[in-house]
């Protein structure tokens, strides 16, 4: 009690302290506690690598004089003996909300979107919000205080989590005793951003990822402007941004894509951002490892599916199902792949359950010095305040958590959490642990008494004979109180004793059923040890990454073969035409023989007889493996990028190289008249997004025509334009403007970095290409003759149904043409379509392609193309290269792909049958030489896939019979994108 009592003392003192100095105080004496506060005995963990056995910590004054083994302790010192127990510096979370409340969420404005900002004197965009901080909202909140230091945190990195630039944070701790005064370490910590649009704002753009990631780099680019003094107008946001340049970056990715994504525009800013992730790092631990970026991680494992019904489970993916099953590992694989990570509480379902996922990440791999770092020194290097807080190095704060023992195994209890030198009792250290096996001698029987659990809320459970009986059990401050029924549960028996820490034994007083009183006597037996100690401690079964991590997914990525394909009839889509009995070389990626009876040592043979090889198919208009299509904010978006928004996940890529394509133009969709800037792909299943695109890619761009632009299906009326006149006039403003901003570039003028006329530019300049959707004749004709204008050549017009009307106005533009086989009257605009469009633009001299512009079609381009045989009359040669190389030749890609030719990229099919059969199957899909699709493979995954949810399914129920909470069956259902999908 005298320790206690002193403790309580310096306490008091303390709270005396919390004021500032130059404060008058009218409510007491001003008084100043000197004392000292030493913790003997203890194992202390100075930092996770520096260990004192049976060491002293020393502090004064909220602060660490002293930790060693030899430490000298002044007489004026409280001295709390911490024989047996463990000291570590208190946890640190990097990413919190802490006392900031979150906005609230702006009410609907009708169905118009807002597109212009609301604010006056700031950025144009009202996402922008670098002016922000979290310090003039801040309010602590002692009841959340109180659970953060339950869990092992002493301070916390707060900021307002809303918006895309979301200002400056502020580092707290987490002391009850002072005031803001004391607890706020910095005041302007970090600065914060996401890919997320406030809730509390309207402003419409940006409307999708791309257009986030545009939205960032022209924030930077004009950040840059307006330092140097260009911009006459004053802009809050911007004067913000710049002034938090020195702080520390931290930026919410939340996705394993969206981590290399950030750290692009990094890059491209000279900016090192730490960057929160999403937790599924590890299924691409190569491509976070080669950012070198700092990783804020969280830990907010998922519950096992409730799969006790096969129906529902059927609904659950392959590649949920291994999330659940894989996620604990993330951890340990960034450790293991040695990339600096801090922990953060950040998406837990609850505070309380922090622990029990650190424990679970431990148990996975996870080394329990890098949890350490990872919650204390690592924190505190990536805020630049490793001299203040995240280790016991003298002059650091005094925060610290005493615990029972390692405070990285279950049964050890956290007892008292001490911030900035003030003690935070969570459990009572005293407490006896009286965990174990009893015979409890109570009423003239012999009970059999075990007591499990944690030491601080244990269990119990008693038996007579062979017989449980119902019994509850209440622990505390070392006293037990035990109520338990007979066998016939018609009586209760109830006793209460005191754990005394001379014995391991209990006794006490017994109350009777009658009333009367007698006493107990429990004697241990057997001490108590956690499962896992006691005997070998269970293996977790994690299922092997794929490339990608979802079902049809590879082991190994695909690598470049060498394969004489022989005696095959080849469709060369060439002058040379269809070639029968004729032999293929594929070598190091490339074509490099056709002819007769060939030879090459060391490649292997694949017989074709009686098969057709073929190029690659390619779609010149896809929306497959996209994140999104669209950018809605404005009536232009020429500077946001699909190249930013590619999904190498998406089943559709696996699906379309079943069906022989090899290549695709990922395009922007048609909510705008100007859109997005294109992606050109080869669909090589299993690749990073970078991966996929083509080196040196041509530039292209989908610009749009008709009903969509002008917003006629969406009954939206506050964007301009509203009509077909409107476009055109739209046209003319921004390559007007382009044109302006480009004489002023090449003039050597200083100018304002613009991504949206950068790209129009290109398109002046004959340096970037226009791929446009349109339908009617009388804005095709518009289109034409704004580019004339402006002295350029529209390069593709896409779905083009009515291009039969202006072919011969078409031919003189040199414009190309990519349609559907047979689409016609799906909307008004579309009346007129016809099903021989193709066939009439082809024979008036135009180059030709059939596309898909849907994710079920473009695995059938090959029954598409046969189409224009049946309407028209092509040739099957001529209809076969409306999806090969005619499709190459409008997207500027014809000198590697489209054709079989020696010296071609080995994009090519081998195809059971006549290709534009509807029997037809791809047996084979090569890219540069590599088989991306095996018809005999793909069998033996679907075998895989079956054997895989089996066990993965045996496993979760395993994990519901331990009593682990699940979570219901959900299907995932991949929305397919269009061109209107918003």
């Amino acid at each position: 009690m005298r320790i206690r009592f002193f403790v309580l003392v310096t306490f008091l003192c303390g709270v005396s302290l919390s004021a500032q100095d130059y404060f008058p105080k009218n409510d007491g004496v001003k008084a100043e506690n000197n004392n000292y506060t030493a913790f003997i005995n203890a194992k202390i963990f100075i930092t996770p690598t520096k260990i004192l056995e049976k060491g002293t910590l020393l502090i004064k004054k909220g602060k660490v004089v002293q930790t060693g083994k030899s430490v000298t302790v002044p007489k004026n010192s409280v001295i709390i003996d911490l024989q047996g127990k463990s000291i570590y510096p208190s946890f640190i979370d990097i990413y919190s909300d802490f006392g900031v409340n979150k906005p609230n969420k702006a009410t609907s404005g009708g169905r118009s979107a807002q597109y212009e900002p609301t604010r006056e004197g700031f950025y144009w965009n009202d996402h922008v919000m670098p002016e922000n901080d979290a310090i003039s909202r801040f309010k602590y909140d002692n009841k959340k205080a109180k659970e953060l230091r339950e869990a092992g945190f002493g301070t916390v990195n707060t900021h307002i989590q809303d918006g895309i630039a979301r200002g400056s944070g502020a580092l707290v701790t987490l002391n009850d005793t002072g005031d803001d005064s004391d607890r706020i370490l910095a005041d302007k910590s970090a600065q914060y951003f996401s890919l997320t649009k406030s809730v509390a704002k309207r402003q419409a753009y940006p409307s999708s990822l791309m257009g986030a990631l545009a939205l960032l780099r022209q924030m930077y680019f004009d950040a840059d402007w307006y330092a140097q003094g260009n911009i006459a107008t004053k802009d809050l946001s911007l004067e913000a941004l710049n002034a938090n340049k020195g702080l520390v970056q931290i930026f919410e990715a939340k996705d394993k894509g969206n981590v290399l994504r950030v750290d692009k525009i990094g890059d491209m800013f000279s900016i090192n951002y730490t960057i929160l992730a999403g937790g599924n790092e590890f299924e691409n631990v190569a491509g976070i490892k080669a950012t070198n970026a700092t990783l804020i991680v969280p830990i907010n494992f998922p519950d096992p599916y409730d799969v006790s019904d096969p129906y529902l489970a059927e609904y659950i993916s392959l590649e949920d199902m291994r999330f659940w099953n894989q996620a604990p590992t993330n951890p340990k694989v960034l450790e293991e792949n040695n990339i600096t990570f801090g922990l953060t509480l950040h998406d837990q379902k609850s505070t309380s359950s922090f622990r029990n996922n650190l424990l679970k990440a431990i148990d996975y791999g996870l080394s329990k010095t890098k949890a350490l770092e990872a919650l204390t020194t690592v924190p505190a290097q990536i805020l630049g305040q490793s001299n203040l807080i995240g280790s016991l190095q003298n002059g650091n704060q005094a925060n610290f958590l005493i615990s029972s023992g390692d405070i990285f195994e279950k049964e050890t209890v956290l007892y008292e959490n001490w911030v900035q030198g003030q003690q935070h009792i969570i459990n009572n250290k005293e407490l006896k642990d009286i965990r174990g096996n009893y015979n409890l001698a109570a009423g003239k029987k012999t009970y059999q008494l075990s007591i499990t659990g944690e030491l601080d809320k244990p269990k119990a459970e008693l038996r007579e004979g062979d017989e449980k009986l119902t019994s509850k059990i209440n622990y505390e401050d070392n006293w037990v109180t035990l109520s338990f029924n007979n066998k016939e549960g018609n009586m209760v028996f109830r006793l209460t004793g005191m754990a005394a820490s001379n014995s391991d034994n209990i006794s006490g007083k017994l109350l009777l059923p009658d009333g009367s009183e007698s006493t107990f006597n429990a004697t241990k037996t057997t001490a108590f040890f956690e499962k896992e100690k006691d005997g070998v401690k269970e293996k977790h079964i994690v299922v092997p990454i794929t490339f990608p991590n979802i079902g049809y997914g590879y082991s190994d990525m695909p690598k470049q073969e060498s394969i004489l394909f022989k005696n095959a009839t080849v469709w060369t889509s060439e002058e040379a035409g269809i070639l029968e009995h004729t032999d293929v070389l594929v070598k190091n990626g490339k074509i490099t023989k056709i002819g007769k009876d060939l030879k090459a040592s060391g490649a292997s043979i694949v017989d074709c007889n009686g098969k057709h090889l073929t190029a690659g198919i390619i779609d010149e208009h896809t929306h497959i493996a996209a994140l999104a299509i669209n950018e809605s904010g404005q009536n232009s978006s020429a500077e946001v990028k699909m190249e930013d928004v590619v999904n190498p996940e998406h089943i559709g890529i696996y699906r379309d190289l079943a069906g022989g394509v090899t290549s695709a133009q990922l395009l922007h969709g048609s909510a705008n008249p100007i859109g997005g800037q294109s992606a050109i792909l080869k669909l090589k299943w299993g690749a990073s997004a970078e991966g996929m695109i083509y080196d040196n890619s041509p530039k292209f761009i989908k610009f749009a025509l008709g009903e969509n632009v002008k917003q006629a299906n969406w009954n939206s009326y506050s964007r301009f334009p509203q009509t077909r006149m409107g476009v055109e006039q739209t046209f003319i403003n921004y390559f007007q403007r382009a044109k302006e901003y480009d004489i002023k570039k090449k003039s050597g003028q200083p100018f304002r970095f613009d991504e949206e006329m950068e790209t129009l530019a290109e398109i002046i300049n004959g340096e970037r290409f226009i791929s446009c959707h349109s339908y009617v004749q009388s804005e095709i004709n518009m289109l034409m003759k704004v580019a004339e204008k402006f002295n350029f050549k529209i390069n593709t017009f896409t779905h083009i149904l009515e291009g039969y009307k202006v072919a011969n106005k078409m031919v003189e533009h040199g414009v190309g043409a990519s349609t559907f086989s047979d689409w016609w009257a799906y909307k008004y605009e579309v009346n007129d379509a016809i099903p021989y469009n193709a066939a009439i633009m082809q024979s008036q001299g135009i180059t030709v392609a059939i596309n898909s512009d849907d994710a079920e079609m473009s695995r059938r381009l090959n029954q598409e193309a046969a189409k224009t045989v049946k309407y028209g009359g092509m040739t099957e040669l001529e209809a076969w290269k409306m999806v090969t190389i005619n499709p190459a030749k409008l997207l500027h890609i014809d000198h590697r792909v489209g054709s079989i030719k020696e010296g071609k990229d080995a994009d090519i099919v081998l195809w059971s049958n006549n290709p534009l059969s509807i029997y037809a199957k791809a047996e084979k899909t090569m890219i540069d030489g590599a088989v991306y699709f095996d018809l005999e493979k793909d069998k033996q995954q679907r075998e895989a896939i079956k054997k895989e949810k089996a066990l993965l399914i045996n496993l979760m129920l395993k994990e519901k019979d331990k009593g682990s909470p699940t979570q219901e069956p959900k299907k995932k259902n991949q929305e397919q994108l269009h061109c209107d999908s918003l």
